[in-house]
């Protein structure tokens, strides 16, 4: 370098060396292309393969002792089914009685080299109340007759409730679970006004979702259509005639909701069309609203029946066949209390579901399950919706 440049890069690194450290702060940030390529030094490759390795190395370690876990978690499952419906006595030998294995190895390390922009993934829409309206106007030109106030709804249900069978305290600690003890009736499991988006289709008190709603049409659409019609025989006039245009509209909706296999797969398709929203539009009507809550909650009591199990359920056992499903709630339902207490909650989940769900993870025993649902009932009970709605009965 001729000595004239030496002297200039020397004055200029004197130059910076006493610029006040705001100025120097300021400076243009690196190059993205600089960047990159100060990350990807075959240094800094090395560490991450490295540690990649040794990642995947404990992440296949920890899959095949998962995968085993949850083999048997299935195997025990089909052994007590079996058992079941030979009319034998299931045991504690007939469940796992470990919990499931915890991956608790190294993270798996980030990459240096430059990653592509993902594209966003398309969100699914789910539809909402006023979706639902449009969708019964447009397909079976009917708006549900919505009440006058939340009171109205909660002695509508508390009738269709008290003369189905349920009991009070059924019915209010399991509102107060399935809502925190305030939801009204047309609630929408996540949705909290406007700017927020629903989590999922479930609508009112107990949180049915779409498919609920067509399953229950179709299978207990005679008991709703014998409700409708002994409401009819008591009114006269124009009030008759809209009774009498109802259950026209709901022959229809229980005709469509059978016209597939009584199966819940077959139902979840049509409840992911519009037509299937017109149904669940339903549970905002105040006279189908109420016997779809109700029979949700039903079936449960009348599948522990049909099962042999005689006992009044508690409400809390009565959310847990209301939560997993008639059959799985029942097998939690049907154990002697110490083997509740032994008993892990993994037995009654599929791997993916009981890892989405820290409730069950958490409280990691049937017995410990029941209690924490207790006590949110206990909680809930106290608050005003809860207390409106036991005061309906």
């Amino acid at each position: 370098m001729p000595p004239q440049m030496i002297r200039l890069a020397l004055a200029t690194l004197a130059l910076l060396a006493g610029m006040p450290r705001v100025w120097a702060m300021e400076l243009p940030a690196l190059p993205d292309s600089v960047a990159n390529a100060m990350a990807q030094s075959p240094q800094a490759m090395a560490e991450y393969r490295r540690k990649l390795k040794e990642y995947q190395e404990a992440r296949a370690a920890f899959e095949e002792e998962a995968g085993a876990y949850w083999g048997a978690i299935y195997q025990k499952r089909k052994g007590r089914n079996a058992k079941r419906r030979a009319g034998q006595a299931v045991t504690l030998d007939d469940y796992v009685l470990t919990h499931p294995p915890v991956y608790t190895g190294p993270k798996k390390p980030v990459d240096p080299s430059p990653q592509p922009e993902p594209e966003p993934r398309p969100r699914k829409q789910l539809p909402m109340v006023p979706d639902l309206i449009q969708a019964a106007a447009g397909h079976f030109q009917f708006t549900p007759q919505r009440p006058a106030n939340e009171i109205e709804f909660k002695r509508a249900y508390a009738r269709a409730a008290a003369a189905a069978g349920l009991t009070r305290e059924q019915a209010v600690r399991v509102y107060s679970f399935e809502t925190g003890g305030n939801g009204k009736y047309d609630m929408q499991s996540g949705y909290r006004g406007p700017g927020t988006r629903p989590i999922s289709t479930a609508i009112g008190y107990n949180q049915l979702l779409t498919t609920n709603s067509v399953e229950l049409i179709a299978e207990q659409g005679d008991a709703l259509l014998k409700a409708l019609h002994g409401k009819a025989a008591a009114l006269s006039g124009s009030l008759r005639k809209t009774m009498e245009g109802k259950i026209a509209v709901m022959k229809r909706m229980v005709a469509f909701a059978r016209s597939v296999p009584d199966t819940w797969s077959e139902h979840e398709k049509l409840a992911n069309t519009e037509k299937g929203w017109a149904l669940h539009a339903m549970v905002l009507d105040i006279d189908v609203g109420p016997h779809l809550q109700t029979h949700k909650l039903l079936t449960s009591v009348k599948f522990a029946r049909a099962k042999g199990y005689t006992r009044p359920l508690t409400a809390a056992e009565l959310e847990m066949m209301n939560l997993t499903g008639d059959g799985t709630g029942l097998d939690m339902v049907t154990m002697p209390q110490a083997m509740r207490e032994r008993v892990p909650t993994a037995n009654f989940f599929q791997r993916g579901g009981y890892e989405r769900n820290p409730v069950a993870s958490r409280h990691n025993t049937v017995a410990k399950l029941l209690a924490v649902t207790d006590e949110r009932m206990d909680v809930n009970s106290r608050k005003p919706g809860a207390q409106d709605l036991a005061a309906s009965f």
